[in-house]
């Protein structure tokens, strides 16, 4: 589709290990609770919401059953990475509103614009994000608002994207954020890696995973 490369917020293997620094507490204190995020809660309802948009998106985009499995077996997860990204952009605004970053809609609109230069067209656009990030076409203003902040803190903090150094600086911005937020997810998604602003899965024996049989994913 489009050759830019996503600037802070797609996780790379670099961040698959670690040990996570939370306790598996969220179902217990917060019922009804996805994740709480300082003050910001995100109900499983909302979280459920989130990945039936994406499910409905890839239905609609496929042209028959197979095709729409082939696009759900490529975004396996997808409730345990949607709440990452749900959690992580509150993180990331967190660690942007205590540098004084802030996004226009202007700002959002130059982007997409200028994407859909690219990409050749709105349609193609929303579709390509979808396949690749499990952006629905309907958030796709606010993935690339993540994606200018991201940006934009880079350029407050003096921190070049494109070496070890700079992402290290980003990223302890982030884990700064994540402990003043004290996240709190459900065992049911894991837990939240402080230093490394990430979710990552726990070894929770006494949490019964009532969707490991659930098809074509778990939740």
């Amino acid at each position: 589709m489009h050759r830019r490369r996503r600037t802070a917020l797609t996780v790379s293997t670099a961040l698959v290990v670690g040990a996570p620094l939370l306790a598996a507490c969220g179902s217990q204190a917060h019922p009804g609770a996805a994740a709480v995020v300082g003050k910001d809660r995100i109900t499983v309802a909302q979280l459920e919401s989130r990945v039936t948009e994406v499910r409905d998106a890839q239905r609609s985009a496929t042209k028959d059953d197979e095709q729409y499995s082939q696009a759900v077996s490529k975004s396996g997860g997808l409730a345990r990475n949607t709440l990452q990204t749900m959690v992580l952009d509150r993180v990331l605004h967190r660690a942007a509103a205590d540098k004084g970053v802030d996004v226009t809609r202007r700002e959002i609109q130059s982007m997409r614009t200028g994407l859909e230069r690219q990409a050749g067209g709105s349609k193609a656009l929303e579709t390509g994000w979808l396949q690749q990030y499990s952006v629905a076409p309907a958030r796709l203003d606010d993935s690339l608002r993540t994606e200018i902040t991201a940006q934009k803190l880079y350029r407050v903090l003096g921190a070049d994207p494109n070496s070890p150094q700079g992402q290290a600086t980003f990223w302890k911005a982030l884990s700064t954020a994540s402990r003043k937020l004290n996240i709190d997810l459900n065992p049911r998604y894991g837990t939240w890696d402080v230093e490394k602003s990430r979710r990552s899965d726990a070894k929770t024996p006494w949490v019964k995973d009532v969707t490991a049989k659930a098809a074509p994913e778990q939740a």
